[in-house]
């Protein structure tokens, strides 16, 4: 296993032509929710096996445990977790501790609510991982003074003075209310005034930064010429946008990519989520035309196995390979499915499918011979494949595409899987779980959606969980939507959204499916061993489990989208810890 982990680098890459080359490259009053920073919480390094999995060993009691199991207690006390692995789920301290033979590190809850680590089946984690700057989220801001006390918070927690901090994707300014705007040079720069700012919404902007911020990019001696800055800081979308992002990425070296992954890591454990199935990105031009989700998809893993490599990772990650070929050759494709091994690694990081695409954009809603022929090749390498839809059509193409592709070479075995889903229907339902096939949902329409009675937002969930096909959570952060799954379960079962807006009238969920949604039912999507070690808190599976600051089953709704971890355990081991238990 220790010579497989050495190898998994060089295979997760080994499929590009020729050589690759590096890129150049509730109330406003409340205290507002920013994570530690990963610096300020190592990880000890004995708790790593030779394989680089996180395995420690661990008591948790007191608690109200909700253990997902379908076939032992649903809800205990007590948790017993040792060498990585639960061994004990029940309601006896003694009976826990009995199980060692030395008395391990134990945590009395306090009475507050745990769940399993939560699972999401479909993000963009490596890109939120590579973002230049000293990337802070927002999705925890409710207004213009929410963001300020978060960029002050980032700010007293260590960024040296004079480097950028950045906020790109991931929020909406619908978000903040009363003001529904970005904020002004002005209010960025009463917190930041010795950092430059750079905030960006969704792919390419709006954006706004600060005095410090405009006085660099405004003077840009490059080909592309200075970045067109409003009196307010105001930055239009599209070129003007790009051409800061494309400089901001230019000045971010190898360790700035590794203490960005660290400091995704550290985020997305403070949030709760602990496995992620990463679905890739679009390969960047390394120009002004690139967008938040553009990338070196050759290279842009590379800060994350060093990562994983050095015994720093905090949570667990699944990686999708994204192809944008435009031929029926299939040239990248088939040198993917030639040289890289599917579900290869350990259960810290493993490869996973092709998706969310196969093919370039104009071709990928199926129905046409690029996409029949790149999908028949997925199906003979007898890989998995995940496409997503988001029109009235191109879930139809791309089922009717599985089904032909299905009459030559069963797929039936491999989880084929569409993503979204906002508009699908019954029938269609019907014939993607007769091939094998299943769903990957999202509240990503939170941020900016809009629907009503007579057009829902979508996705219909009620429709989908009668319909009994595998369905699962992915947020799809963190370009046009939150990594936190915390506004996406809001909106999963108020229908409600940023702007507190109804737009998915009639498909709320309950508070238990859509838990179930982000755990054990999200294992199917990643399958293999995860399957049978994931999303369930029960003997001789790992030992993931999250602490919540409130109880998910009884705050209000509008508290939903605003829960955190205040311990999150990763392995048996304690990757964050706020310090309130």
């Amino acid at each position: 296993m220790y010579l497989i982990w050495n190898l998994v680098p060089l295979l997760l890459i080994s499929s590009v032509l020729g050589t690759p080359t590096p890129q150049t490259t509730e109330t406003t009053n409340a205290t507002v929710f920013l994570p530690s920073l990963f610096n300020s919480n190592p990880i000890p390094t004995d708790a790593f096996q030779s394989d680089g999995a996180l395995s420690g060993s661990l008591i948790l009691h007191n608690g109200r445990i909700h253990t997902l199991s379908t076939s032992g207690p649903a809800t205990v006390s007590v948790l017993a977790i040792k060498s990585g692995q639960i061994i004990y789920t029940g309601n006896s301290l003694p009976s826990a501790t009995g199980l060692f033979d030395s008395p391990p590190k134990t945590i009395n809850l306090g009475q507050k609510t745990a769940v399993p680590g939560l699972i999401d089946s479909h993000n963009h984690f490596v890109l939120f991982g590579n973002r230049p700057g000293y990337h802070t989220p927002l999705e925890y801001a409710l207004s213009i003074p929410d963001v300020q006390q978060i960029y002050r918070q980032r700010i007293q927690k260590g960024v040296p003075e004079g480097k950028w901090i950045t906020t790109i994707g991931g929020f909406s300014s619908n978000q903040f209310a009363p003001e529904l705007r970005l904020p002004t040079l002005e209010e960025l720069d009463a917190v930041a005034p010795n950092h430059p700012v750079f905030i960006s919404t969704s792919f390419a902007g709006p954006a706004t930064t600060n005095s410090r911020g405009k006085a660099i990019v405004t003077n840009l001696s490059w080909q592309y010429g200075p970045v067109n800055v409003s009196e307010n800081g105001g930055i239009t979308s599209g070129l003007e946008n790009g051409k800061a992002l494309l400089y901001l990425r230019q000045q971010s070296t190898f360790e700035d990519r590794k203490r960005s992954v660290r400091d995704a890591m550290a985020y997305a454990a403070s949030v709760g989520v602990t496995t992620h199935l990463d679905q890739g990105g679009f390969t960047a031009t390394n120009t002004p035309s690139d967008v938040a989700a553009s990338e070196n998809l050759y290279t842009f893993h590379q800060p994350f196995l060093s990562v994983y490599a050095s015994n720093q990772a905090l949570v667990r990650l699944r990686l999708n390979f994204l192809h944008e070929d435009t031929d029926t050759n299939s040239t990248t494709l088939t040198q993917r499915l030639l040289n890289t091994f599917p579900f290869f690694g350990n259960s810290m990081i493993r490869t996973g499918a092709i998706g969310e695409f196969l093919v370039s954009q104009q071709f990928y809603a199926g129905n046409n011979t690029i996409f029949d022929s790149g999908a028949l090749k997925i199906a003979e390498a007898k890989w998995r494949l995940e496409v997503h839809s988001l029109t009235s059509t191109d879930f139809k193409t791309q089922i009717e595409s599985f089904e032909r592709i299905d009459a030559q070479v069963s797929i039936k075995d491999l989880r084929w899987v569409i993503a979204h889903v906002p508009r699908i229907t019954e029938e269609y339902l019907k014939r993607l779980k007769a091939l094998g096939g299943g769903v990957n949902l999202s509240g990503w329409q939170y941020l900016s959606g809009t629907g009503n009675e007579t057009n829902p937002a979508g996705p219909p969930w009620k429709t989908i969980v009668e319909s009994g096909i595998p369905a699962g959570f992915g947020a799809d952060g963190v370009n046009i939507a939150p990594l936190s799954p915390w506004p996406h379960i809001y909106y999963a079962i108020t229908g409600k959204n940023a702007k507190g807006e109804i737009i998915n009238p009639g498909q709320g969920l309950t508070r238990q499916k859509v838990l179930e949604f982000y755990t054990r039912d999200n294992t199917w999507f990643l399958g293999g061993p995860d399957e049978k070690s994931l999303g369930i808190l029960e003997v001789g599976r790992l030992g993931d489990v999250v602490v919540l600051n409130e109880d998910y089953f009884t705050v209000p709704e509008e508290s939903l989208k605003r829960l955190r971890s205040v311990l999150t355990v990763v392995g048996g081991v304690v990757v964050h810890d706020s310090g309130e238990l």
